[in-house]
Formats: structure tokens, sequence, C-alpha cells
């Protein structure tokens, strides 16, 4: 097994249409007014930027994200990351009765040294920050929609 390879799946129920959750998900450069581990985003170019995190443990990660895909009708918004984390991330809107089921997927590896050399012992609580991270940017997003109707 390879313990700095990591794919997570999370699932989001917005109580908004998927055009307009696709809309708020669609400009990466406003994460951070919502979510609040998303530091900064900053744009490279019309699809790539560099991108800093931290959750709640005592480290950052920075990568260059790369749009891969960009499918209004299909509700789909991917990129491919290279840094500190290099692999993809997908989210994937669909109708979910009034309101939108958001799938986010990523399969990364991380390449941060740090990480890299605590990947056994420190995988369960990497993958907790990543939930707490989540977590943190779904109520985020809810506190933005509920700000913006």
């Amino acid at each position: 097994m390879d313990w700095t390879h990591y794919r997570f799946h999370t699932r989001w129920h917005l109580p908004v249409p998927p055009a307009a959750a696709y809309d708020v998900l669609e400009r990466a450069e406003g994460y951070p007014r919502w979510w609040p581990q998303v530091r900064e985003v900053n744009p490279i170019d019309d699809t790539s930027g560099v991108v800093r995190i931290r959750a709640h443990l005592p480290y950052e990660l920075t990568f260059t994200a790369r749009e891969t895909r960009r499918d209004p009708a299909a509700g789909v918004l991917e990129i491919a990351m290279t840094g500190d984390l290099d692999g993809w991330a997908r989210w994937t809107l669909t109708s979910d009765g009034s309101g939108t089921l958001a799938r986010y997927e990523q399969e990364v590896h991380v390449n941060k040294p740090l990480l890299r050399r605590l990947a056994v012992p420190g995988r369960p609580v990497f993958r907790a920050n990543h939930r707490l991270m989540m977590r943190a940017g779904h109520h985020g997003l809810l506190a933005h929609l509920d700000d913006a109707h």
C-alpha cells in the first residue's frame, strides 16, 4: 500500500438549484471568502492558479490547480493538482429535490516531505483533518448561499 496516496469522497446537500451551486463553485478565487481553510487562490491565467490551504493541523499545503474540465451542462468541475499534492479533484452537481447534491471526489499523492515522513502514523489524523476541512467548507458555503439569497 502507498501510504501517501489518498482518495476522498464527500457529499454536500445544498438548498439551491445545481446552476446556482455551480456558479459559486466554478469561481475558485472566491473560495477563501466562504471556506476558512482555503487561505489563498492566486490566478495564474484563465484556467490555473496557485492554491494555499491550511486546515486544523499546523501545516499548509500549496499546489497549482489547472482546470481539466468545466462542463456546466453536466454539472462537472475538475482540476489537476501539482505541488504539495499531485492528483485531481472533481465536483459533480446533480438535482436533489429542490436543491443540489454536490459530490466531491479527490485522488492525490502527498509530496510535502513532513507528511510523507509521517504517512503511516499520521494517516488517520490526516484523514480526520480532511473531513473537518470539508465540513467547514460545507458550513461556509451554506452561510454564503444564505447571505446571497
